[in-house]
């Protein structure tokens, strides 16, 4: 039985939850890549690449040929680079309402500390807050008045 499909996106998307294998892939869908290129453009260790190359070779999302000790890479498909640009057109959004967000909280003025706010006593303690007037009168003498 194959798996369901949801779980092959899923599989797919975490193939391209990586940093670095994102950043090749954008690499890619500019144009085709040599490894050295790519080591310059990634600032990564050969190794470490090799093994997001790798990773990315095996989800067949790149293909790579070799011309004497050179290695190229390209997408293996188009819709790859669409994805990304997806991708960020997405992101544009979300941050574009997260800076309207950021933008009306510092526009909002500050809000108001209420009478029983924590306030720091001259000896640096917390100050007890106010008890309201009508509390302290209706308690008998010498008894503590018991607020809701």
């Amino acid at each position: 039985m194959s798996a369901p499909l949801y779980q092959l996106k899923a599989e797919f998307f975490k193939t391209l939850g990586h940093p670095v294998r994102i950043r090749v892939l954008e690499l890619l869908s500019e144009r085709e890549h040599g490894v050295a290129e790519m080591l310059r453009d990634t600032g990564v260790e050969p190794a470490y690449l090799s093994q997001q190359l790798a990773v990315l070779r095996r989800a067949n999302l790149v293909a790579a040929r070799r011309e004497g000790t050179a290695v190229y890479y390209v997408l293996t498909t188009p819709q790859v680079a669409e994805l990304l640009r997806t991708a960020r057109t997405i992101l544009s959004g979300v941050l574009a309402g997260q800076a309207e967000l950021l933008a009306d909280l510092r526009a909002a003025p500050p809000a108001r500390r209420t009478r029983d706010a924590a306030r720091v006593a001259p000896d640096g303690h917390r100050a007890a807050p106010d008890v309201p007037r009508v509390a302290r009168e209706a308690a008998p003498e010498g008894e503590r008045a018991v607020l809701p």
